[in-house]
């Protein structure tokens, strides 16, 4: 009968069924390419976000790529009393013998200038101390300094007067003097040393709060005493003592 025969084409073949759209299938494989593109993204990202300056096991001290980076080999734990002076070798100084109590180094940006022996100890606990010529840095460039300071633990800063450079920075046996407060360098070296865990100063895990009144109160620091040093100054290979003020511990 004509209504039972099949459906052929010109050709006389079977003309093919119509097939059905793996919709699914299609839906499934977009949201898998969707999720290792995200993923891979998010990897990027990461990887991108990870700064060339911060320590890690195979670049301990990135610092030591920044151009115009000074550094020196200094011994640590040789301290002075609140009465002695020392020599220092560097302006600001960077390492060296230093009083047997530290500067407060919790984000204090101290209005005035601050005795170099209990400031270098803070280097010693890993601080970087940001010095600037009052002179030079005013207004909108010292709030650019200060807001690298404010609440961040390891850092101080403070107005140091007769700097040769507008700024210096300044971790244990590391320096670095820029004429700007926009310097990418100094970002860079707050990330290489500020508190850096390999061993690139003396104290790694000591405090930076101050000990309160009668050893280094923040509120009224010692004050600063610039050279020319006085003939009873201690030499750079003074042997001093340990110990936190004669407390002992670490200091």
């Amino acid at each position: 009968m004509a209504g039972a025969r099949k459906r052929t084409t010109s050709a006389g073949r079977a003309a093919p069924k119509n097939r059905q759209v793996p919709w699914l299938l299609i839906g499934a494989v977009v949201v898998v390419l969707a999720l290792i593109g995200g993923i891979g993204f998010f990897l990027f990202d990461r990887s991108s976000q990870i700064s060339p300056w911060r320590p890690s096991d195979s670049n301990r001290d990135p610092s030591l790529a920044i151009p115009g980076i000074v550094t020196q080999a200094y011994e640590g734990s040789h301290h002075v009393t609140p009465q002695q002076r020392v020599a220092y070798d560097r302006f600001p100084a960077f390492g060296g013998p230093h009083d047997g109590y530290w500067a407060a180094c919790n984000g204090q940006v101290y209005p005035q200038p601050v005795r170099n022996e209990n400031m270098v100890h803070s280097l010693e606990h890993g601080a970087v101390w940001i010095a600037y010529d009052p002179t030079r840095v005013t207004g909108a460039a010292l709030d650019t300094l200060s807001a690298k300071v404010q609440g961040q633990n390891q850092m101080m800063m403070s107005p140091y007067p007769g700097l040769d450079q507008p700024i210096s920075l300044q971790s244990w046996g590391h320096q670095l003097k820029v004429s700007d407060p926009t310097d990418p360098r100094i970002d860079q070296f707050i990330t290489s040393l500020k508190g850096n865990p390999y061993g690139v100063y003396p104290e790694v895990g000591a405090s930076c709060d101050a000990l309160g009144p009668g050893a280094f109160d923040p509120a009224n620091p010692p004050p600063f005493d610039p050279p020319p040093y006085p003939r009873d100054a201690l030499p750079m290979d003074y042997k001093g003592t340990s110990g936190a003020g004669g407390m002992g511990g670490t200091g």
